[in-house]
């Protein structure tokens, strides 16, 4: 039988970006997942439950997600962790991480997992085998972006959602960097971009404009904002996930 863990979660009221504080139960250890706030409320909550905090992890380094650093750092005495290649661009790190690496405190083992395509240090953290904390990559029902600070390639987005996240049971708990809370199931079966990747679904091809350049609209679909997001095909035959605000399409 599974342990039960407690999971708190804030959204950043413009941001919509999520911080994540997990623990192992009342009175037991936890850790935070990424800082954009407001974090005021899992101050409070860490009080109420008597919780002993001990890692900070940062999925990547955009401000959304490491605004309050500094603050819970002073405030917990948690050590600060990222992998390695977005460290560097984030102030006060304790301790560089690595893919396949386990954080441990107390009865929570949270695994990393490098999942690079958004940013190049890009990392979830599964944990207890539970949930899955999957950062700006996977949201419900759309992913990540590739022209983001910082970001890699299509190829390598597509590796992290296809060959890593995807490789993670359905029951698997989703807790995005932005939004609601899903499944790798849920995903798995209704996410438009995942059902493309996977050859479950066809191509578009609707035409549009993006960065000046005519491109094919491989997928065009609701972002976690309830906007778009569109994964384009640009002439040369470069993929990459653009946001919808950014993309023209043909007025008839």
């Amino acid at each position: 039988m599974k342990q039960r863990l407690i999971l708190e979660k804030v959204e950043h009221p413009e941001w919509l970006s999520n911080t994540y504080l997990v623990a192992e139960g009342e009175g037991g250890a936890a850790i935070l997942i990424d800082s954009g706030g407001p974090v005021e409320p899992l101050l409070a909550a860490m009080r109420t439950r008597r919780l002993r905090v001990t890692h900070l992890l940062n999925t990547h380094h955009h401000g959304d997600h490491i605004a309050e650093n500094a603050r819970l750092k002073r405030d917990t005495g948690a050590r600060l962790c990222a992998h390695r290649l977005d460290a560097p661009e984030i102030k006060g790190i304790d301790e560089t991480l690595e893919d396949g690496q386990v954080i441990r405190a107390g009865g929570l083992e949270a695994r990393v997992l490098h999942i690079p395509g958004h940013t190049a240090g890009q990392a979830a953290f599964v944990v207890n085998d539970q949930i899955c904390f999957t950062a700006d990559t996977l949201f419900r029902g759309s992913v990540g972006s590739t022209t983001a600070a910082g970001h890699t390639t299509f190829e390598d987005l597509r590796r992290s959602l296809v060959d890593r996240l995807l490789a993670l049971p359905d029951s698997m708990q989703v807790a995005p960097g932005h939004a609601s809370l899903t499944t790798i199931g849920e995903e798995r079966e209704r996410n438009p971009f995942l059902r493309v990747m996977r050859g479950i679904d066809p191509e578009g091809t609707e035409r549009g404009r993006f960065a000046g350049k005519e491109v094919r609209l491989i997928v065009w679909a609701r972002d976690y904002d309830n906007g778009f997001k569109a994964w384009v095909r640009f002439p040369d035959g470069r993929d990459e996930v653009v946001p919808g605000s950014r993309v023209e399409k043909p007025t008839f």
